[in-house]
């Protein structure tokens, strides 16, 4: 464990959108913190582009995130690469190195099982469900614990808008993608991806794409209700509908079950590429009001999401909303730190991810029930 309040030496793997725009201007944001020596992409020119901009030595420049993790020389990595974590975060923990780990964690349950022994029971590895950090959250936990907690709530209702990624990106003046990724190394993670979509829910293309949809976007919904209610009790309803005739963009999904203790929670992520602006609402219904959450742009630095805390009041309804600057990602990476330097436990570890694994597996398994979809892997079981 690192001294507590040491500035943290720290690697980045995978240099994305969510690197260039968010963890890596954080990271130096924070410098109080973090120091960044050590970054890893497929791309060689992304990795001295960005590699000069944050003043990271030449010698620790890797194309190779595997070597990256193998050669050490730092504290923590974060995990920002595409697809499944479960293989680099295996060979962190290994290697003695906490990890910040993107969502998703794993494909699969085994995966996490995997993670689970190597981390010997210890606060070793935080997921990136950033949202749970963000202080309008946290408003409305401490505001739902005053109410008296989860059996308070009658139901949860979730809408996500989610617009064309292009969209929500158009500020950040991004660079073209890099043309110099070896199809080989790409060919290779396209493959080992396809074995793992296997191994948790088959071969069918309509349950992959929907398992996709549940473990890169969804999972920040299922994180929300488990930290306001906890996991589902049940999966009842799944539907699916293309946006496009011809099938070409992800569909449009809806779930709905009941929570323990009875209660309702119903989602709804609308795949909307030519919609104005990313939004995300949250609410919850108690018997004497609701909170309700508004996210904008998970991108957008700082922009508040804002609480409105409706009940009743000298008869008549009264609405109070809450907002905050302070940013989510860069909550998550204080409370990183508090895990890596005095081990306190992130509101999302190993268990956490793998329990939003198994929630995703189940949606897909009750869409080949009601459906007709051949299940497979990890799901059909």
């Amino acid at each position: 464990m690192t001294e507590p309040g040491k500035r943290i030496r720290i690697a980045v793997a995978g240099l994305g959108i969510v690197a260039r725009t968010v963890h890596l201007p954080l990271l130096q944001r924070r410098a109080d913190l973090f120091e960044v020596v050590a970054l890893g992409d497929l791309s060689a020119c992304r990795v001295a582009e960005l590699g000069h901009r944050y003043g990271v030595e030449p010698g620790r420049r890797y194309t190779d995130a595997s070597a990256m993790l193998i050669e050490g020389g730092y504290d923590a990595v974060l995990l920002a690469t595409s697809g499944s974590h479960g293989e680099l975060a295996a060979l962190a923990l290994r290697s003695g190195l906490p990890v910040l780990c993107e969502k998703p964690l794993a494909y699969t349950l085994a995966e996490a099982a995997r993670l689970t022994e190597l981390s010997g029971g210890t606060p070793s590895l935080m997921v990136g469900y950033m949202k749970q950090y963000d202080p309008a959250v946290t408003e409305a936990a401490r505001l739902l614990d005053e109410l008296g907690g989860p059996e308070r709530i009658h139901a949860v209702e979730v809408t996500v808008l989610h617009a064309d990624g292009e969209g929500q990106l158009a500020f950040a003046n991004l660079p073209p993608a890099p043309g110099d990724v070896p199809p080989d190394a790409a060919d290779r993670l396209r493959a080992a991806d396809s074995r793992l979509l296997d191994a948790a829910v088959g071969g069918d293309a309509g349950a992959r794409t929907l398992y996709q949809i549940l473990i890169n976007s969804i999972s920040h919904d299922l994180s929300l209700l488990r930290l306001f209610t906890g996991p589902p009790a049940t999966v009842e309803h799944v539907a699916t509908w293309p946006v496009a005739p011809n099938g070409t963009v992800e569909p449009s999904v809806e779930i709905s079950g009941r929570l323990r203790g009875g209660a309702r929670y119903g989602i709804r992520w609308l795949n909307l590429p030519d919609y104005p602006a990313y939004r995300e609402t949250v609410t919850l219904h108690h018997a004497r009001g609701s909170l309700e959450l508004v996210f904008p742009s998970p991108y957008l630095l700082n922009a508040p999401t804002t609480l409105t805390v409706v009940d009743s009041h000298g008869g008549g309804e009264r609405r109070a909303a809450f907002r905050s600057v302070a940013e989510a990602f860069e909550q998550e990476l204080v409370a990183f730190h508090a895990m890596v330097t005095a081990g306190a436990p992130p509101l999302s570890g190993i268990a956490e991810g793998a329990t939003d694994v198994r929630t995703s597996q189940q949606v897909v398994r009750r869409f080949g029930e009601l459906t007709g979809a051949a299940i497979g892997g990890e799901a059909a079981r």
